[in-house]
């Protein structure tokens, strides 16, 4: 049997390096590690812990509440010492690691954490827990603004699924691929295979670890039946019993809705829409829910020109979100990932891996852009942002000459080029860069490459 709160799954996460790094600061802040539930946080933290400090000192607030004693002052000081005391463990400076996990279980000790920033700069505190975001959103909660560093973990990203399965020769591969070379074709067909099965897999560390070791989907989709189970008994945690019944309904939903516009109609037409957005702002503090806000994408940053009423959503997880909407036996059989549900699988895929590859310490924010105009009307996927330059990204399977919507943003808005993600193999032609699905790591790279083609034609 899988015990998923454990979270014990063996597999090397690309944001350990955020955390190597972290560690060597001279006087670093404490670290909260944010993310969804059984996004791996505990083993991420233990396990880096085990591999670079001399001793890892773990708290769990949910099944410790004894410990919480130990947090009647803020004062570093008489905190260690009665922990020492009490667990019988000695906590150094710059050789333990004090883990203070499931810490929205003790919003005290996230306050506490200002105070070891100001007075122990050199002991290394790192808090994480599952439904943190709710902590921190409480009205009486006072935030040590200044004093904790935040660090958001995803499900895994493509790469990592990759590298979980013995295939990082084939990551470094597609690291060294330029815009002349491509990508051979044997191993361009062979990616597509391995980016279905990580669509039927998903980046779940639980389900990863279950594929590793026995190869078999049905397993998985088993264990993900019970993952989307458990995401539902934790409603009562974070709402009131009159609010649960709207969880179910916005949950229950979400995967069916992905890539398109969210109407609240289209949930629940019995409902209130009040009810139904408190629903998607609580799915959304638990993230197991991302929203898509429209921007209007004049320039960066692109957050100070989104909608709050103009929204679509993703999914936690790619391997959830097909499994809850019953697919799993079309995305193994359709070759074509754009074809399933609509091209759902594709654009939660592709949001899903946007998300992964940012920025670990910012919260992740994705943006799409529309035009609603009746004479000519227009719908690019995503727009994201590289070095000052604001791009549009479709998510499609047909050739460069019917992207409509990209055209004409790329005509309105003046951009110097566009991002279509498909299954088609590399290219760049006529101002759109053309990124096979298995590549979107390297989209950052390959985007500059084309960028600088384009201002040396330009000169």
């Amino acid at each position: 049997t899988l015990c998923f709160s454990q979270e014990r799954v063996s597999m090397k996460r690309d944001i350990e390096q955020a955390l190597f790094n972290w560690k060597k600061q001279a006087e670093r802040m404490p670290l909260l590690v944010r993310g969804a539930r059984q996004v791996g946080k505990t083993y991420l933290v233990e396990e880096f812990g085990k591999n670079t400090f001399q001793n890892v000192v773990t708290i769990n607030f949910e099944f410790q509440p004894e410990i919480k004693k130990c947090f009647d002052t803020f004062d570093p000081d008489s905190i260690i010492n009665k922990l020492q005391l009490l667990l019988g463990v000695e906590i150094q400076e710059d050789r333990t690691l004090l883990f203070l996990d499931e810490i929205q279980e003790f919003p005290e000790a996230i306050t506490a954490l200002r105070y070891f920033k100001e007075r122990k700069p050199r002991l290394a505190v790192i808090g994480a827990g599952s439904l943190l975001e709710f902590a921190l959103q409480a009205g009486n909660f006072k935030m040590p603004v200044g004093r904790v560093q935040f660090l958001y973990l995803q499900p895994l990203s493509f790469g990592e699924f990759l590298t979980a399965l013995g295939h990082d020769a084939l990551r470094q591969y597609l690291e060294n691929v330029d815009l002349d070379s491509g990508v051979e074709e044997p191993m361009h067909e062979q990616l597509l295979r391995f980016v279905h099965h990580y669509c039927v897999v998903g980046g779940m560390p639980a389900i990863v670890n279950a594929y590793q070791e026995n190869q078999d989907f049905l397993a998985c989709q088993r264990l993900q039946n019970t993952l989307l189970q458990t995401f539902r008994s934790d409603f009562g945690k974070y709402s009131r019993m009159a609010e649960q019944r709207y969880l179910h309904k916005v949950f229950d939903r979400a995967p069916l809705l992905v890539g398109s516009r969210i109407k609240y109609v289209q949930i629940d037409p019995d409902s209130k829409s009040r009810d139904l957005k408190n629903a998607l702002r609580l799915l959304a503090l638990a993230g197991l829910i991302h929203p898509v806000h429209a921007t209007s994408a004049a320039g960066p940053p692109l957050a100070a020109q989104q909608d709050e009423q103009k929204f679509k959503i993703n999914f936690l997880d790619v391997g959830l979100m097909q499994n809850a909407c019953g697919l799993q036996a079309k995305v193994m059989l359709e070759k074509n990932l754009l074809q399933i549900n609509a091209g759902a699988v594709a654009e939660q895929l592709v949001g899903q891996e946007l998300n992964a590859y940012g920025d670990p310490y910012r919260e992740p924010r994705l943006f799409f852009w529309a035009r609603d105009q009746k004479s000519s009307m227009a719908e690019v996927d995503y727009v994201i942002e590289l070095d000052g330059q604001v791009l549009p990204v479709e998510v499609k399977a047909g050739k460069t000459g019917r992207l409509k919507s990209l055209k004409l943003f790329l005509k309105e808005k003046k951009a110097l080029l566009g991002i279509r993600l498909s299954q088609e193999n590399l290219s760049f032609y006529d101002q759109v860069l053309s990124v096979p699905l298995y590549l979107i790591e390297q989209l950052p790279r390959l985007t500059r490459m084309a960028l600088s083609e384009v201002k040396a034609e330009n000169l």
